[in-house]
């Protein structure tokens, strides 16, 4: 997509994923208890179409769950509500988010008939290790396989990453980024794990057997992860988990890197690193900057922080 867009979502939490992964409930990480019936998932379209300026370019995204982990009956039940939508020219486009075991030449072929164009696989991290020991339930080999299948059909391939799992460390999570970038990826999403209510990682984490990320270190981390994805020209859809009501209530959330405005603290680091190599170390040097219209939040900082850690910089914003 380029220029303004909106992204319609439909959430379906845990929907047909065979497997319990340790860290998560999507119930709680989405902010939803309830699976959407195809009938509901017009009823959202609708109403998010009747918010969204006629100019913008809108794509309807399957969330949560294993989609292509229904049967095809099943996933035509809801493909058949979009696809109209991107019939009329009201919607550009389809995507979702599955599992790499659950790609098929036949699951493919259906998807392509339906409008999709853009497919997720979550592969959270690409080291079999800490794959194995989050109960994943597949292997590298079965990410590098889907992501060969989808781009071979003519999809656009997104991969998503977890920074901080069990048995996690920064040079793993570089490797991860590095494969996400050799099969073929042109987007990506980074989530921070963290220790949610009512997920067995919650148990290893009240008995010691696992500590998350600080803030700090996962900001770090995903500093060289978003350079690193810069590079290579693949877009960070996002950093950070959707600050879901059970989240920001702390009902849900028991520990780990979580902040509503992680990506914006992400970009605020990025930006603090590089003004003070302009100004070659001296934070109190005098400077203009030009900076992006785009990034001058982030140059800014969030709570303003650049601007009060270089009380001599002039921002020049171009447009």
């Amino acid at each position: 997509m380029t220029g303004k867009h909106r992204v319609i979502p439909i959430f379906i939490p845990q929907k047909a994923c065979p497997y319990r992964c340790t860290y998560c409930n999507q119930f709680a990480i989405a902010g939803q208890n309830h699976i959407p019936t195809p009938s509901e998932v017009e009823q959202i379209i609708e109403q998010h179409l009747s918010t969204i300026p006629q100019e913008y370019s809108k794509r309807i995204a399957f969330f949560g769950g294993s989609f292509t982990g229904m049967s095809i009956a099943e996933q035509n039940r809801y493909l058949d509500v979009a696809y109209p939508y991107v019939q009329s020219g009201l919607v550009d486009s389809i995507q979702l988010s599955t599992r790499p075991d659950y790609i098929t030449p036949e699951i493919l072929e259906n998807l392509k008939l339906h409008g999709v164009s853009l497919i997720e696989l979550g592969a959270q991290s690409l080291d079999d290790a800490v794959l194995k020991t989050v109960n994943r339930g597949h292997t590298v080999q079965q990410v590098k396989e889907a992501s060969e299948l989808i781009r071979q059909y003519g999809f656009d391939l997104g991969l998503q990453m977890m920074i901080g799992l069990p048995g996690d460390s920064k040079e793993l999570a570089l490797r991860t980024a590095r494969q996400i970038a050799d099969f073929g990826a042109c987007c990506t999403r980074i989530y921070p794990t963290l220790v949610v209510a009512n997920t067995p990682l919650a148990k290893e984490h009240q008995e010691g057997r696992y500590k998350p990320l600080s803030l700090e270190d996962a900001i770090d981390w995903c500093k060289d992860l978003y350079h690193f994805f810069q590079e290579k020209n693949i877009t960070v859809l996002r950093m950070g988990l959707h600050p879901s009501e059970g989240l920001l209530s702390g009902t849900d959330y028991l520990a780990g890197p979580f902040h509503v405005s992680f990506k914006e603290l992400v970009l605020t680091a990025i930006w603090h690193d590089k003004i003070l190599n302009m100004l070659h170390g001296d934070a109190n040097a005098s400077a203009t900057i030009p900076v992006p219209a785009h990034e001058i939040n982030y140059a800014v900082g969030y709570g303003r922080a650049n601007k009060i850690k270089f009380p001599n910089v002039t921002f020049l914003v171009q447009r």
